[in-house]
């Protein structure tokens, strides 16, 4: 029968969320339904409460997030009540010409639950990246569940639901980092940190962390930077560049989303190197470059999809380095929070001083 849980809304553009009671049906074919242990605040809500992904209000926010699968429905295989699961909101179909090539993490046709969950009068939601993971429980398809060890805390575990993956897949997996290389990220929130901490375990010689925030450019270092740089009092691309010997670095992550920081990060670059673009622009923002530019620069301009990363490859792995002590995922958690308390960890990510608050069930 269908549940009512608690869950949090964004009912408007720009409005206030609320917590509701929300009707999540018994899952059907390819289906689960998860019971939500920890869900991390990601900057991807604050756009869906925004209005900035699409109009398809009223949302159910929250995706970064992993819980126990409660039940399934006919034909799933891969996930059993009991399991302990990261959520992820690119569950692959393989079929499509990109899983068909060998290349899962571009699947072209990724897929969510069928069926809606609504509000009480039967109003449908939009769950934010197919999972909607701010609530009790949620519907997802079978194939967004990854099972994981259940020794891992649910707040550390559900960051690789989203930024922590972005990051990490931009550094490993989109810019290809390598022992020896330099690196130069711009933009240290989570996905930055994030990348910082791929591109140390990549085996990167030189990391260098650009923002405007001196607090957030100490944070970056903790993660593994070698140097930073404060684009608010210095030239980005000029600091880049003196530190690595006037070459530029050899692979640039931008992790802002805005065509200043991207055309930093384009001239930041060496000769034939690499940029990453993770951060997630608005749908207005418009980048001109010189065309001659990017011919004679040659090299890579890459888009970094949730990390180009395969949940099934990387979710694991990323634990095991975890629990082996190699990566500090817990650095990321700043302060665990309940359901309403949502509108207030948007306010402080405005204030810039948190990496993540993570909602606790």
């Amino acid at each position: 029968m269908p549940q009512h849980v608690q869950g949090v809304i964004a009912p408007g553009r720009n409005e206030p969320v609320r917590v509701e009671t929300i009707v999540i049906p018994d899952p059907g074919p390819g289906e689960a339904v998860v019971k939500i242990q920890a869900c991390g605040v990601c900057h991807t809500d604050l756009h869906y409460k925004q209005g900035a992904i699409n109009d398809e209000f009223p949302f159910l926010l929250g995706h970064e997030a992993a819980g126990i699968v409660e039940s399934v429905g006919e034909g799933v295989t891969d996930v059993v009540p009991g399991d302990f699961v990261i959520l992820n909101w690119r569950a692959v179909c393989g079929t499509c010409r990109a899983c068909l090539r060998g290349r899962p993490w571009y699947c072209f046709a990724t897929h969510n639950a069928k069926q809606k969950m609504t509000l009480l009068d039967g109003t449908e939601l939009s769950p934010a990246l197919g999972i909607g993971a701010f609530a009790e429980k949620t519907l997802v398809a079978a194939g967004q569940c990854t099972k994981v060890d259940p020794a891992v805390a649910p707040e550390v575990a559900g960051l690789l639901g989203c930024g922590v993956m972005a990051g990490i897949g931009a550094a490993i997996n989109t810019g290809n980092v390598g022992r020896g290389d330099t690196v130069a990220v711009i933009g240290c929130g989570g996905v930055g940190d994030a990348a910082v901490v791929g591109a140390r375990l990549a085996g990167a010689a030189k990391i260098i962390a650009v923002d405007i925030d001196d607090r957030k450019l100490e944070k970056a270092r903790e993660m593994g930077a070698t140097h930073t740089v404060n684009s608010r009092t210095a030239d980005a691309v000029e600091a880049i560049r003196e530190l690595t010997g006037g070459f530029g670095a050899d692979v640039v992550i931008e992790a802002v989303g805005r065509p200043e920081t991207y055309e930093q990060a384009f001239y930041a670059r060496d000769l034939a190197g690499t940029v990453v673009l993770v951060g997630v622009p608005s749908p207005e923002m418009k980048l001109e470059l010189p065309l001659l530019d990017v011919f004679g620069r040659g090299g890579s301009l890459k888009s970094s999809w949730y990390g180009d990363c395969l949940p099934s490859r990387d979710f694991p792995m990323l634990i095991d380095l975890h629990q082996q002590g190699r990566i500090d995922l817990a650095a990321f958690v700043t302060e665990t929070i309940g359901l309403g308390d949502v509108e207030k960890a948007f306010a402080r990510m405005h204030e810039g001083d948190v990496l993540r608050s993570v909602v606790v069930l």
